[in-house]
């Protein structure tokens, strides 16, 4: 049996959200909250308009994309973009896990329109890119987070496309890259890649979802937490910090630190790099496993930041079947009381593995320091006599 690690990860947060701090967080980065003011006050509203504008530089946007803060964290926020966007044309939906999956009801059974194509695929592989039409709305996660199976890039996205896209981009944003010329509408959170807190989405519109937003009315009730049109014209204030319902200003000082972190270490490509970094090594020591694999067999489309494990059948087929899937629970719990490791286990509607973050706030000495603490866990409970 494999022998019981002698070191720990320093900070053993590896959850997929919310996501770890940026290295050297602590509550004193919180004392300078407007706390006991109206969000609507001058210096407020200037913290929220200064999320947007670091948020913007951090995130390369071209000149003439928005980017505002809404409700709702991620979820609120692409439901904000499909209930005021589509209905327009037809669409193509693309499910391959649980959020995709998850935007399919919204447009099928909430939203009840009918001139949808569904292109799926299962946990772990991507849809037929190919088969996708960009004259229709595409509606699609850039990153599953619950599969660890990205895009590959943007080239099946057709420049010159009739329709919309519509990118829940929430584990891809700031580590990885979306060439945002191809995105109409784009949403992410800030407890993802920044390590904020949960609740505040970010949503991206291009001028061609603006268009679409001032020339078509929705035919249905559009409740006012999505309300992104007032007379026609597309309410402007949304995207120079006047919230549509009240923001945490704690959870603003503390996503501040975090973009201002980001900046001092490099920005954008830093954060990627530290990502890249992280699959790397989950990489090499998956290379050298007797009993552990990528959910996402083809590296082309693994995602750096949800890092999605399974069990090689072969090493566990020994065991019952009933033991079998039960074990990556059992290994994430063992794990957890020996503190080394927190909420790993896989997503409840994946198939049964472990799931590490990858993202730019965990350092890679903490994941490359993690990794034997897998194997030894794994040995445990399987090999031990």
């Amino acid at each position: 049996m494999s022998a019981k690690p002698d070191r720990s990860p320093r900070i053993p947060l590896f959850s997929c959200g919310p996501c770890a701090k940026r290295p050297g967080w602590s509550p004193s980065v919180l004392g300078g909250a407007v706390l006991g003011r109206s969000h609507r006050s001058s210096p407020a509203r200037a913290r929220l308009q200064e999320v947007i504008e670091r948020s913007r530089a951090l995130l390369e946007l071209p000149d003439d994309w928005r980017l505002g803060i809404v409700p709702g964290s991620d979820t609120g926020a692409f439901e904000m973009a499909m209930w005021s966007l589509l209905g327009a044309r037809g669409i193509d939906v693309l499910a391959w896990e649980s959020f995709g999956k998850g935007w399919v009801t919204d447009i099928t059974t909430q939203l009840r329109l009918d001139d949808v194509r569904i292109l799926e695929a299962d946990y772990g592989t991507l849809p037929d890119l190919s088969r996708v039409d960009c004259d229709r709305d595409v509606v699609f996660t850039w990153n599953g987070t619950t599969s660890g199976v990205r895009v590959p890039d943007g080239s099946w996205i057709a420049e010159d496309r009739a329709g919309l896209t519509l990118c829940d981009a929430t584990s891809a944003v700031l580590a990885q890259d979306i060439p945002w010329s191809r995105i109409d509408a784009a949403t992410f959170s800030w407890q993802k890649v920044l390590g904020g807190e949960a609740a505040h989405g970010m949503l991206v519109l291009s001028p061609r979802a603006v268009e679409r937003l001032e020339s078509r009315t929705p035919t249905w009730p559009m409740p006012k937490l999505f309300r992104l049109v007032t007379k026609g014209r597309l309410n402007e204030g949304i995207f120079k910090g006047d919230t549509i319902n009240t923001p945490s200003l704690l959870c603003v000082e503390d996503v501040l630190d975090a973009l201002r972190w980001a900046e001092g270490i490099g920005g954008l490509t830093a954060l990627r790099a530290r990502a890249d970094a992280n699959l790397a090594a989950v990489d090499r020591w998956v290379g050298r496993s007797t009993w552990a694999r990528f959910l996402a067999s083809d590296p082309a489309i693994r995602s750096n930041t949800s890092i999605c494990l399974r069990i090689a059948e072969e090493r566990c087929a020994h065991l019952p079947a009933e033991r079998q899937a039960d074990l990556p629970r059992r290994m994430a719990e063992l794990l957890d009381r020996e503190r080394v490791a927190h909420d790993i286990n896989s997503y409840r509607d994946a198939p049964p593995g472990l799931r590490l973050w990858g993202g730019a706030t965990v350092e890679t000495a903490d994941m490359e320091t993690v990794l034997p603490w897998l194997d030894w866990s794994f040995a445990s409970l399987v090999d031990a006599r």
